[in-house]
C-alpha cells in the first residue's frame, strides 16, 4: 500500500503566455531552471511519451512519462508510466502583461522510497524545491524576453 503526496506552487512571471508556454512545453529544457531533473528526452516515436532522469545526493531515479491532456497555453497533465510512480499538471493562466504558472506534482512512496525521498530533497520541503524551480524559471524568462526587445 502507497500513499500518494501532492504537492502544488505557483509563481508569476513577468511574460505574455505564448512565451511562458513555448518555453515550458519544450520538455528538453526543463534542466535548465529543474535542478533535481538531470535530463528529459521526448521519444522520437511518439512526441506524448519522455524519459526523465532524477539525480540528486547520489541517487538517480528515471521514468517515462506520458502526457495526458495537453491544452495550449492552459495545461499540460502527465502521469508516469514506468519507474518513480508519479503524475501531475503544470496550469498558465494569462494575466495579460503578466502569466501564472501552477505546477501540481504528486508521487506515490512506498515505504523505503519514503525514506530515500526524505534524504533526496535533504530534509527540505519538495514544496520548497518546487518553488525554487520556479524562481528559476521566472529569471530564466526574464533573460529569454529580455534578449528578444
Amino acid at each position: 500500500m502507497s500513499n500518494w503526496l501532492e504537492h502544488s506552487v505557483e509563481i508569476e512571471v513577468n511574460a505574455p503566455i505564448d512565451l511562458v508556454w513555448s518555453l515550458w512545453s519544450d520538455l528538453e529544457q526543463m534542466p535548465k531552471w529543474m535542478k533535481w531533473i538531470d535530463s528529459v528526452e521526448v521519444l522520437a516515436d511518439d512526441p506524448d511519451l519522455s524519459r526523465w532522469k532524477l539525480a540528486t545526493g547520489g541517487w538517480e531515479f528515471s521514468w517515462l512519462s506520458r502526457i495526458t491532456k495537453l491544452v495550449p497555453e492552459q495545461i499540460i497533465q502527465w502521469e508516469s508510466v514506468d519507474g518513480l510512480p508519479n503524475k501531475g499538471a503544470v496550469r498558465f493562466y494569462d494575466r495579460k502583461t503578466s502569466s501564472i504558472v501552477r505546477l501540481s506534482v504528486a508521487y506515490s512512496i512506498p515505504g523505503i522510497l519514503g525514506q530515500i525521498m526524505d534524504s533526496l530533497f535533504l530534509g527540505q520541503a519538495v514544496e520548497s524545491t518546487l518553488q525554487a524551480d520556479l524562481d528559476r524559471f521566472r529569471d530564466y524568462i526574464d533573460q529569454v524576453s529580455s534578449s528578444h526587445h
